[in-house]
Formats: C-alpha cells, structure tokens, sequence
C-alpha cells in the first residue's frame, strides 16, 4: 500500500501538485488520468522519489520516504518494477538479456538462477520462443511485455507503469491493460498507472484519481465514474465517443435492473 498525505511539489515558485491525498491499495489497479498539464507525470515521479515533494508525506507501507535511510531508499527502488511508455528497451540487449538485466545489476545471484527467473517471467507473458530476439525483431505489443517481464522478474512489491498502451492498436491495448491487471492480483502487487486512455479506466479502473491543474479532483471505480456529476471528470471522460456509447449501455442496464427490482416487488 501507498499512502500520500497532502504533498505539494513546486517548480520555480509554481505549484504542480497542490495538497494531492490518496491511497493505492494492494493487489489492484489504480489509475492516474488527467488532461496534459495536470501533474500526472511529476505526481507519479514524486512517488518514485525522483522528485522529492516540498511537503507532505508519501508512505509505503507505513514508512514514510522521507524518513528512510540511504540504505532503506536503496531497498525499496529495488522493490519497485517500472514499464515505461516507450517500454525503453536496450537495442542491443535480445528479450532474455532485456529480462535478466535488472537481477545482474541489482541482486548477486548467479546468472543459471537469473535466467530460471527471466524464463518464468517470460513465460507468463507468454512470450516463448521470443527470448534471442532483439527489440527491432518484434511488435510493439510484444516489446510492451518485454517491459512488463523486466518490471517484475525482481518480484516487486510495486509497479508503476507511464501510458503502457501509447502507441498500441486497441486490441493490443486491452491485452495489455489485462495482463497488468492478471499480474497485479497474482502477485498481490500495489500497481500505480498513469494513463489518458478511456479504453484502459473502462478496462481494469479499479481505482481512478483524476488529477485537474496539480489538484485532486475527483477519486473512485470505473463503475463509479459513470455516475459522477463532477464536470471537470465528465469533460474529460466523455470526449471519448466510446466511452460515451459504454456509458449509455451502463446507464441503460442499471436502469432495467431498476425497474425489473421494482417490478418484482
């Protein structure tokens, strides 16, 4: 679990995040959505301790960041899997070498022990038969689960991921959108992504923070999210036509269940 209590970050005398409290839980997908401009990225960078909030309190599991040693902040980035939004492979690395690379710098197992790990992780992803190709041999969707693999061979207690689905076809996008949900419950992982595809918050929005200039303005579920009468989160939400029509069809259930309740009693 991550704790965030009021943290405000500032650049040059302007405030990005303005007092932005939550909590990610474990084992679910927690998404960060929001127009450009609105502090998504120094939000989760400031979770990663990239950026260092000016105030405030970000806490894993009870401790607080600030607070850490320089030991203790060692530990915990190995504790953390990242899937970038360019998956930000290493060319001249193939898929398994990809893998291995963070337990080769970060732990000091031998390398048959690695490879084991890199081969689980490969097969979950179901990526078999891809280990000795190198990233311009494959898709971008197989790519995405290369990053995927690299971000969780070390067993993380959290994984952060920036726009995993730039750049995907839709199909390939809810594939992925999927798998990182799969992974998240059986890994019982604390996963934080953020996100602007309406496809991914209607797909696996277990939990959704919609950040508005550096402020927190509205929290909930995917399910919640059709019903809100926030105007800024409706603005944003429903430019997608798609997820205008879900809605429709989500209203328009709820409303026949409704009156079926009231029939039958």
């Amino acid at each position: 679990m991550i704790e965030v209590q009021n943290i405000i970050k500032s650049f040059d005398g302007t405030e990005i995040i303005k007092g932005v409290s939550t909590v990610f839980d474990k084992g679910k997908t927690n998404l960060i959505i929001g127009q450009s401009g609105s502090g998504k990225t120094v939000f989760l960078k400031c979770l990663l301790s990239l950026f260092i909030a000016d105030s405030g309190k970000i806490l894993f599991e009870g401790k607080g960041l600030k607070k850490m040693s320089i030991k203790e902040r060692s530990i915990l980035r190995q504790e953390m899997g990242m899937v970038f939004q360019g998956s930000a492979l290493f060319d001249s690395m193939n898929v398994e070498e990809n893998i291995m690379f963070p337990m080769q710098m970060f732990t000091q197992k031998d390398d048959d022990e690695i490879r084991d790990r890199a081969n689980l992780v490969i097969k979950r992803v179901n990526l078999i038969n891809a280990n000795s190709k190198y990233p311009d041999e494959i898709s971008g969707g197989m790519k995405k689960r290369v990053a995927i693999a690299r971000a969780i061979v070390m067993n993380p207690k959290y994984l952060f991921c920036d726009e995993p689905n730039s750049g995907l076809d839709p199909k390939t996008a809810i594939l992925i959108d999927n798998l990182i949900q799969e992974i998240t419950a059986e890994y019982n992982i604390t996963t934080v992504i953020n996100t602007h595809d309406m496809n991914s918050v209607m797909e696996i929005g277990e939990k959704i923070i919609f950040l508005k200039d550096g402020l927190k303005s509205w929290e909930g579920t995917k399910e919640e999210i059709f019903n809100t009468e926030n105007e800024a989160v409706t603005n944003f939400v429903y430019s997608s036509d798609l997820f205008k029509k879900v809605r429709e069809v989500y209203l328009k259930d709820e409303s026949d269940e409704e009156q079926m309740g009231t029939t039958s009693a």
